[in-house]
């Protein structure tokens, strides 16, 4: 983003799909749209049911402008988050219907009932974020959701905070690396 750009309203943008303007909404497809796909795609891991969650993303906002609080957090972390509760819940509910089918698949169907206990462990593993992201130093933290949750480039990050770029990639970096270390 150069520096003569303005700077994108969101919270007026959702104030004004709130009153009907499909304009706004528009407008915020444009700005996000890119961004929130990438979101999508780094959970479910298919360009296809990337683009179905964004376009159920822009519909929720929509439908839900009026349930914005900023009370709560930025206009943009809501969009990013409707986005990432859509993504995550398809996965949530896939999970459901793969133990289902495994479960009825009489091949698998043995004294040892095998991808139960990997279902279960990715249910309680899926939990286990918060803790390791409390774990972290909060500048850190703060990296990896900016780049995970509010979809920011490294450069908005460290325009952002304020950080040297290079600090920004090392502390995303070490921060993942602890993440998956914790995760174990």
């Amino acid at each position: 983003m150069s520096l003569s750009e303005p700077i994108f309203d969101y919270e007026a943008c959702l104030t004004s799909c709130a009153r009907g303007d499909q304009q706004a909404l528009r407008r915020l497809y444009d700005q996000e749209s890119a961004r929130l796909l990438g979101v999508a795609k780094r959970i479910v891991r298919d360009n296809a049911l990337a683009e179905d969650i964004v376009h159920d993303a822009f519909i929720k906002i929509w439908a839900r402008a009026n349930s914005y609080d900023s009370s709560r957090g930025s206009a943009r972390g809501w969009i990013f988050s409707v986005t990432r509760h859509l993504a995550l819940n398809f996965i949530r509910d896939n999970a459901d219907d793969a133990l289902a089918g495994e479960l009825n698949d009489d091949a698998l169907m043995d004294e040892t009932l095998p991808g139960i206990a990997d279902t279960f462990e990715y249910r309680a593993r899926s939990g286990r974020i918060y803790t390791c992201l409390e774990q972290l130093e909060p500048a850190r933290r703060n990296c990896i959701l900016h780049a995970y949750v509010d979809g920011y480039s490294h450069s908005e990050i460290s325009q952002k905070l304020g950080t040297p770029l290079g600090t920004v990639k090392a502390w995303i970096k070490r921060s993942l690396l602890a993440l998956r270390e914790c995760m174990g």
